[in-house]
């Protein structure tokens, strides 16, 4: 599709879910709005929306009264409530996390009572009987139990929410790489592959490359730093090892999960991932090396403050990243039937990591921008889940700030 010559009231920049869930918000809000979503890929959902794990959250791990907590839990509903809409399955398999020894046990009664303050629906302890009628491949003393967290294909949320935008008004402007960013005072212009695009006022959705487009708004935040994620998928006859979702307590000392066990929509178990540093920001290969990508994390200083932080743990991450049986040593801490044999190579993301200059990895999700810009700086997991709650927050605060006023 072409821009509009005249141009447009709000385009977003990132046709992932988050950006696609803003646009269908505002839309919603604002059925005169003229509005585009432009995206550099030729199709949505390409990057962080097409490469997680599909896992529909239930609000479990985050801290109660942060951005997350909230958002994830009102974002859920809305999400199932949209997939029964537009046909798109969903299941409730359920999530079982475990503690692996007494020590673990404070942390599992921590993890409670953070998924009580969220409201989290059916949260249950329960002892190591209902962890074997629940994943009877499983370890573990004491299992904290959400049956409500489920799984979904989020690219066919992200395809059913591109076309509910076309319905409602909304142009997509897909192969529309934006290369410059010119404010021209009463308008945004974007300069982009495929020709400009004007317009008042503009979001930014980039995840991955949220910073650097940012920087061509003339607003600043933290750095995107990539960490990539490598999966295994259990071989057809071994995913009776899983039945739904198996993971593990948070390490405090971490600033990533750890490996878990995910049984997909499809039927497939997924296992892992690991998180070692990406040498390019849209490389989800081990070999995948973009030369500018990797100088701007490595010159970045909170990223140092990061890695010598973390050096251990980093250095663990990358042996199990490499060697087979290390990988397989750590998923076989809560699966203890797990072989090496029994895991095929599987499919890598990259989560956008945002990192501040004094080496603090932003947890919440998190905004800034100026007068006629709204910038999400933060979108970490469980940004898919929350993704329509996330939306209308972003539609509220836009209208606010560009003065969108009732049914512009």
């Amino acid at each position: 599709m072409e821009a509009r010559p005249a141009g447009y009231d709000v385009l977003i920049v990132g046709a992932g879910i988050v950006g696609l869930a803003t646009a269908y918000q505002l839309l919603r809000a604002h059925r005169r709005l003229r509005l585009a979503v432009v995206d550099k890929e030729g199709t949505v959902g390409v990057h962080q929306t097409g490469h997680n794990s599909g896992v529909l959250h239930a609000g479990v791990y985050y801290a109660p009264g942060s951005k997350k907590g909230e958002l994830c839990r009102r974002g859920k509903a809305e999400l199932e409530s949209f997939a029964e809409a537009h046909d798109i399955a969903f299941q409730r398999c359920g999530k079982l996390i475990v503690a692996l020894n007494e020590l673990e046990v404070p942390r599992l009664r921590e993890l409670e009572r953070r998924a009580t303050a969220n409201q989290v629906p059916g949260i249950e302890v329960v002892g190591r009987e209902r962890i074997a009628e629940l994943e009877p491949h499983s370890a573990g003393i004491l299992g904290l139990w959400s049956p409500t967290t489920g799984v979904i294909d989020y690219v066919r949320v992200a395809e059913a929410l591109a076309t509910e935008i076309g319905l409602l008004g909304g142009d997509l402007l897909v192969g529309h790489e934006v290369l410059k960013i010119v404010d021209l005072g009463s308008v945004r212009m974007l300069e982009t592959q495929r020709g400009p695009v004007r317009a008042r006022d503009m979001i930014v959705c980039a995840g991955l490359q949220a910073d650097r487009l940012a920087h061509m708004t003339g607003t600043s935040g933290p750095r995107i730093v990539p960490f990539r994620g490598d999966y295994y998928v259990l071989r057809p006859e071994s995913r009776f090892l899983i039945r739904g979702l198996l993971y593990p307590l948070p390490d405090p000392a971490f600033p990533f999960l750890g490996v878990h066990f995910t049984r997909r929509i499809d039927g497939e178990v997924w296992a892992g991932p690991n998180a070692v540093l990406a040498f390019a920001r849209e490389g989800y290969r081990r070999r995948d090396v973009n030369v500018r990508d990797l100088w701007s994390t490595l010159a970045y200083p909170g990223f140092l403050r990061v890695a010598l932080r973390n050096a251990r743990m980093g250095m663990g991450e990358m042996w199990r990243a490499y060697v087979k049986r290390a990988f397989t040593a750590a998923l076989a801490r809560y699966v203890p039937e797990l072989r090496s044999a029994d895991l095929l190579p599987g499919p890598s993301g990259v989560r956008a990591q945002a990192i501040d200059s004094k080496g603090r990895m932003i947890d919440d999700f998190a905004v800034g921008g100026s007068a006629h810009v709204l910038q999400v700086q933060n979108a970490p997991s469980p940004a898919a889940t929350a993704s329509l709650a996330i939306g209308s927050w972003l539609a509220d605060a836009a209208s606010e700030r560009f003065g969108l006023g009732a049914d512009r």
